[in-house]
Parts: structure tokens; sequence; C-alpha cells
């Protein structure tokens, strides 16, 4: 087994610098090998670095002894030119001296093992790391903070209180206090059921907030789809064409919406047709439809532009009419495609209506991964279970308890972190 890891901590490719972090119990011997003694902690100095006999680049080095550090490990970092010889230089002179390539988010795990960091903490990391938006950064550096940690350990605190209470019932059953404590105990799980029910009836907030929120464009043949996409993409996403039934299948554009990211996609024309192909496309536009928000664009200079719309078209979250140089008047949102006229004002209505399904309205912490989900799911499922414990059995309240406090620990690394780290880590980039 290495005691040190390596890898670029910073950016691949060619650049002006490039960061290469060593962590492990050796990483002192192995940067004094390479640079000479050691600078105080946390100071850069510039060093030649030098292996067997051959120079490899002139370079800041900085020390962080154990446990002040990322990975709470001694950890040295290199401030080397971002060439490519001199990365694979140092990488070969690492491996002879006995370091191995960090595999992905090992630094982060050991940050982990190491009383560093909480998975919460973690995973935020990998958030940051991510960000596309002004929106999912405030997230990740929100998680980072410590919000999702302290709420949770919140819980797990209380049930452990809980816990504690339900077992005086038990062993003081006949002393007076068994009711006294039982009450208590089952009180607590109550107000917990109640939190955590709050917490998860978020509609996929944070979830959609850390993936983007899935935006399906439906509507008829020809009303604008593919224009209304290219639009707000700023870019042709879709063929845009007069000739009904272009689109087939489902285009979908990435883009940065008032700082949320927003899952566009242009679909099939929706309408009852007995030609196998398209009627595929409409189901596909259909089913993509379910989940994230629906915005149902209508050619509004038609008598009757809901004529041929399939029955069970679900019920969009905005409705547009498009067309508006060609007349035609209609209750609500009227923009041109064509002229640009309304396209401002329909762009700030969807940014409003995005905010307004994202934020959270309570400003309190959203769950953002499925983990987390799962997890509290099974807590409030022992919990309900406890709560509906008969008065002079005690014990499987106490033992329902213990399950949720475990469920809830799972979530913030508390308990039987082993079986969850491999999991957790394994989309991290390398050199996190």
């Amino acid at each position: 087994m290495s005691f040190a890891i390596f890898a670029l901590a910073s950016a691949a490719g060619r650049s002006g610098v490039a960061v290469v972090r060593l962590s492990g119990p050796d990483a002192g011997p192995i940067a004094r090998a390479l640079a000479g003694p050691l600078p105080p902690p946390r100071q850069a100095v510039l060093r030649r670095l030098v292996h067997q006999g051959r120079e490899i680049d002139h370079a800041l080095l900085l020390w962080f002894p154990a446990p002040r550090s990322f990975t709470g490990e001694d950890v040295a970092e290199f401030h080397i030119h971002g060439g490519r010889a001199v990365r694979e230089a140092l990488f070969s002179a690492l491996s002879a001296l006995g370091a191995r390539p960090a595999e992905p988010g090992e630094f982060s795990r050991r940050a982990v093992e190491n009383g560093k960091l909480d998975l919460t903490r973690a995973e935020a990391i990998a958030d940051l790391v991510d960000a596309e938006t002004p929106a999912q950064l405030r997230q990740a550096l929100r998680q980072h903070d410590g919000a999702l940690a302290e709420l949770y350990e919140g819980w797990r605190t209380r049930l452990i209180v809980a816990l504690g209470r339900a077992e005086a019932a038990i062993d003081f059953a006949d002393d007076g206090v068994g009711e006294t404590e039982f009450a208590a105990a089952k009180s607590a799980a109550k107000k917990i059921v109640k939190e955590i029910q709050q917490h998860m009836d978020d509609a996929g907030r944070g979830e959609s907030l850390r993936e983007g929120l899935r935006l399906t464009i439906l509507g008829p043949p020809n009303a604008g789809k593919s224009s209304l996409i290219n639009v707000l993409a700023r870019r042709d996403v879709a063929i845009v064409s007069d000739i009904p039934g272009t689109t087939r299948d489902v285009v979908e554009a990435r883009l940065d919406l008032g700082g949320y990211l927003l899952m566009v996609a242009d679909t099939a024309g929706v309408r009852r047709t007995a030609d196998a192909i398209e009627a595929e496309g409409v189901r596909r536009a259909l089913s993509h439809a379910a989940g994230g928000m629906t915005l149902l664009l209508l050619d509004g200079s038609l008598a009757n532009p809901r004529a041929g719309l399939p029955p069970d078209l679900p019920e969009p979250d905005l409705t547009v009419w498009n067309k508006a140089d060609l007349g035609g008047r209609h209750e609500g949102m009227s923009i041109s495609l064509k002229t640009g006229d309304g396209v401002s004002e329909l762009i700030k209505m969807l940014q409003q209506k995005v905010q307004q399904k994202l934020e959270s309205k309570d400003g309190a912490p959203l769950l953002t991964r499925p983990r987390h989900r799962h997890a509290l799911a099974e807590a409030l499922g022992h919990l309900q279970h406890g709560v509906a414990a008969p008065d002079d059995r005690p014990e499987l309240l106490a033992e329902d308890l213990r399950l949720a406090m475990r469920s809830v620990g799972r979530i913030t690394g508390q308990v039987d972190v082993e079986e969850l780290l491999d999991f957790v880590f394994r989309d991290f980039c390398i050199g996190k």
C-alpha cells in the first residue's frame, strides 16, 4: 500500500501554472527528496525540483503538516509551469519516490476518513467543481458551509436523546417514570417526523437546482417550438422549417436562465396522427413532459389553435401564443418569434417561474441528492412505525428510533461510512 497519493489539482491541459497535490504520511520525505528542506507551514517558497540529477522545474512549494490540511494528512503542493513535459516529469519522479496517482475523489475521501469533512460537505465539493450557474454555486457553497450537515446532525442528536428516553422507559417501567419517558420519546419522534416530511415535500427543488430543471416545449406542428428553443438558447439548436412535422424527436439545449440551469427540450408537434413515426414522436414528447416544467406554444393566428391536440396533453405551467404579428387576440402571453415582440417579457416570466419552482420558500437548506432522499425516507418509515407502538411496548419505539438514527447518520457519514465511500466518491474528478 502506498502511503502518499498525488494528482493534478488544477485543470488539465496546457496552462501557465499547474498545481500538483501530494498527500500522505510519506509526503514530507518525498517533497524533501525533490526540493530540499520543507518550508514553514503554509508559506510558499521558490525551489528547484530535481530528481536523479535532472532538473524538473523551478516551482513554488507549499507545506501543510497534519492535521491542518485539506485531507488531515501531511500535504505538499507543487505550483509548477503548466506544460505537459513538466507535469509528466514531476509525475514520474513522484511515482519513482513511492507515491501513486490518486483515484477520483480520493483526496476528499481521506478528508472524510480523517474527520476533516462530513459526507454532505464532501459532496458539495463535487457540486462546486461542476457548478455552471450562480444558483448552483450558491447551493453548493451553502452545503459546503454545513447547512445540510447541521440540519441532519440536529435530527440525529435529537433522535439519540429520544432513544435514551425510550430506553429509560424500558429500564424503569416499574419505577413510576416509564410512562413519562415513553411519552416524551414518542412526542420527540412525532416532531421529527413532521420536520422530515416538510423537508422532503419540496417537489425535488434541490435536485433540480443541482442537476438542471427540465423545461419541455409542447405544441402543435408549426407553432414555432423550434424557433423558440433557438431564441432561448441564442443559437441554432433545432431545424426551423415551414413544413409541419420537421421535429420528430426530442432536441435538448442547456442554458443559463437568470442564474438557473435549464434543460430546454423542443419536441415533435403534438396532434392526433395515423403516421407511426410521427405518433412515436408525439409519445416521446408527452413522456418527456412528465416532470419539470411545460410550456405550451400555440399558433395565435389560427381560429382554433387547440384543434387536434391530444386529450392527454398535460396542464402546462405556461401557455404562450405565437405569431402575434399575424393577428389574433388571446388572454395571456402573446409573442412574435418572427419580429421579436414579447420575447423579452416571456424570458422574464420564465425566470420568475423557474425561481419560484426552485428556491426554498423559507430559506431552509434544500435536499440535494437521491442518496439523501432515500436515507430520509428510510428514517421516516422507521419513525412512523415507532410512534404507532403501543404504550406498553417501549422496546418497539426504541428499536425504530435506533434504526432511524442510523439512517439519518448515513447521510453525513456518522455510521456505516465504509459501505458509502465508494458510492459517494465514484463520480469525483481526479485531484479532489
